[in-house]
């Protein structure tokens, strides 16, 4: 070690590191209250939290607002955030207001608020499901050494993120009793809030985790991670199955 230079206790400055990044999304978050319109204020603070997730997931993830859509037409809602791979299945019918993804390209999808409370935690046990129910496709991918077999599609996560939580307990009794009743495709797996709350249930129905206070921004960004390269790779989609659905004449209104 050089003389006269300190060298700073790594778990330490770690932790220091991380919760102040994590006020600094609070900052941001609290000060989109001076937009007096409540659209543009959600688009801004969607926005903070799509740059929040870019940081912190490697390349191969896409992050965007998106609608996700399926071989048969049918689509989701507007998706407040999108976590999906661009590498083999490219985005469709792109403009600056509406990206749709196909849903075999979907990894995660997260609905944002200004607070996690009853009404919106069920708000994205509902979106998420319009996302769940869509039909993915997997073909077979042939290479120089034979063929990988179609891939199942995996389960898709759903979160919400927020600035902070209603309930006076947090995530504790009151909020269980919300989120034990979100079953099925309305099931959300986790949620953060910026003021210093997360959790997960990636363990498995029931089985919580919860984050430190200070570093909730960092303890969810790594458990996603660690979520994400669980799923490995997503499912080779079979583009005639989008084709032949072009190929079709519209049904009579």
């Amino acid at each position: 070690m050089t003389e006269g230079i300190e060298t700073p206790k790594n778990d330490k400055f770690l932790r220091e590191a991380f919760a102040t990044e994590q006020q600094c999304l609070v900052a941001n978050l609290r000060s989109s209250a001076r937009v007096t319109h409540a659209g543009d204020r959600g688009e801004v603070n969607e926005q903070h939290f799509i740059d929040f997730l870019r940081r912190y997931l490697p390349n191969r993830y896409t992050v965007e607002k998106a609608i996700v859509m399926d071989s048969l037409g049918s689509v989701s809602h507007s998706i407040d955030v999108v976590v999906f791979d661009r590498q083999y299945t490219p985005t469709l019918l792109d403009n600056d207001k509406h990206r749709y993804v196909p849903a075999e390209a979907v990894y995660a999808i997260f609905e944002c608020k200004p607070k996690i409370d009853k009404g919106y935690l069920e708000y994205a046990g509902e979106k998420a499901a319009s996302v769940r129910k869509l039909k993915r496709t997997s073909v077979a991918i042939y290479h120089a050494g034979g063929v990988f077999p179609a891939k199942k599609p995996f389960d898709i996560v759903a979160g919400i993120l927020a600035i902070d939580v209603d309930w006076k307990d947090g995530f504790g009794d009151a909020f269980r009793a919300v989120h034990a009743g979100l079953s099925g495709d309305r099931v959300v797996d986790c949620g953060f809030a910026a003021a210093g709350a997360s959790f997960d249930v990636f363990a498995g129905p029931g089985a919580y985790t919860f984050g430190p206070t200070d570093n909730a921004l960092a303890y969810f960004a790594f458990r996603l991670l660690w979520k994400l390269q669980g799923l490995a790779t997503v499912p080779a989609v079979d583009w005639m199955a989008y084709a032949e659905k072009l190929s079709q004449k519209p049904e009579e209104p």
